[in-house]
């Protein structure tokens, strides 16, 4: 029975925070031992945008620290820095030449970050082709990506698709994973934003070396709702919901069966709290 690759890829662009971790890398620690696996920090997606070359490089030796630390072992996946091989970017021009222009303009991160901004980088508008080619360069056929990027590897299959139509077979076509939660955590003071390792503040983002006492604090000042019951309710009731989601992403339990069993506020904070401490001891004393 053939082994199925997997590959996914995380930028060096700051501190990691809980939701890379729930969303990325604990899949990833699972995945290794699943699949045959490629694990890259792409360095290349972080110059798209305003940076530090020293912070990136700090930056990206300290994440392949972190990943060893979470458990990734290299006797047993292969883990790389993206710009350390050549081909993603030889094979990225090659893909921005099959993908078309109104294609990589729908790109919805390109119209959130770009939009009426003469002074965004072409690089922010063509990396969706760069991100295409860290997954065709290796054949993975499996990618695990938050539903952000749901978008971009739809995009993947279709540039693979008319590639191989003209040239000849060449790439496998892959399908996207996402985990059923921790996919999208979002931020503890704007639970309408995604969490972001680039936030202008980190009171709403609890980073994955942040101390217990930091993590008690930031789950403390959670935004929640004017409500007196605990539901889960994610259109309705993004602050509480997010916090469930966020637990049950450690407890892996059922986000409906959580919220029956609180009547307050304070009380499922103080067990967010407590999970997420759990969950980050080990890999802050690695």
């Amino acid at each position: 029975m053939a082994v199925i690759r997997v590959l996914s890829g995380i930028q060096p662009s700051g501190e990691l925070h809980i939701g890379n971790y729930l969303g990325a890398i604990q899949s990833w620690v699972h995945d290794q031992h699943e699949f045959d696996s490629f694990f890259t920090i792409v360095d290349l997606h972080a110059i798209t945008v305003e940076h530090s070359p020293v912070e990136l490089r700090e930056n990206t030796l300290r994440l392949a620290m972190t990943l060893l630390a979470a458990g990734l072992d290299p006797q047993v996946c292969t883990i790389f820095v993206q710009s350390h091989v050549s081909a993603h970017a030889e094979l990225s021009w090659l893909l921005e030449c099959t993908a078309t222009y109104g294609e990589l303009s729908r790109m919805t991160q390109f119209k959130d970050k770009g939009k009426n901004d003469e002074s965004i980088r072409a690089g922010l508008f063509t990396y969706p082709a760069l991100m295409a080619a860290d997954i065709l360069l290796y054949q993975a056929e499996r990618v695990p990506v938050g539903e952000d990027q749901r978008q971009h590897l739809e995009l993947t299959r279709d540039v693979a698709i008319r590639f191989n139509a003209k040239y000849g077979e060449t790439f496998k076509v892959p399908r996207a994973t996402i985990p059923p939660l921790g996919a999208r955590i979002m931020d503890l003071a704007r639970p309408f934003n995604k969490m972001s390792k680039s936030s202008n503040s980190s009171s709403g983002t609890v980073f994955i070396l942040d101390s217990a006492d930091e993590i008690v604090k930031k789950i403390s000042r959670a935004v929640t709702d004017t409500e007196s019951t605990v539901k889960y309710d994610p259109e309705n009731r993004p602050g509480v919901s997010n916090l469930i989601e966020l637990y049950c992403a450690v407890t892996r339990d059922d986000p409906n069966e959580v919220a029956s069993r609180y009547t307050m506020y304070g009380q499922l904070k103080k067990s967010v709290s407590d999970a997420l401490i759990a969950l980050l001891a080990p890999l802050q004393q690695s």
